[in-house]
């Protein structure tokens, strides 16, 4: 449930985050709720596809549970960086 609410918690966020941020929570979303990488890498053509596949290969070794712990770190860590800013 946690991990649900700072899904939505996310989109919330005062100012947009990073493309590195996105990136990594994107990676970190698809691990959690999907597992490991089970589609081909996209071409070379597609490269907004391609870095999103890259994101989430990235953190293929995480187990499920792992990927939603460090999702939940990464918003709650974009929250405090937005408050502090």
């Amino acid at each position: 449930e946690e991990f649900e609410e700072h899904a939505e918690k996310v989109k919330t966020l005062p100012a947009a985050p990073s493309n590195d941020d996105m990136l990594i929570l994107y990676g970190l979303y698809k691990q959690a709720t999907v597992g490991p990488v089970n589609t081909g890498r996209p071409g070379m053509f597609n490269m907004r596809e391609r870095y999103k596949w890259d994101a989430w290969k990235a953190v293929e070794g995480k187990s499920k549970e792992e990927a939603m712990g460090d999702y939940i770190t990464k918003v709650k860590q974009l929250f405090e960086a937005a408050g502090s800013s």
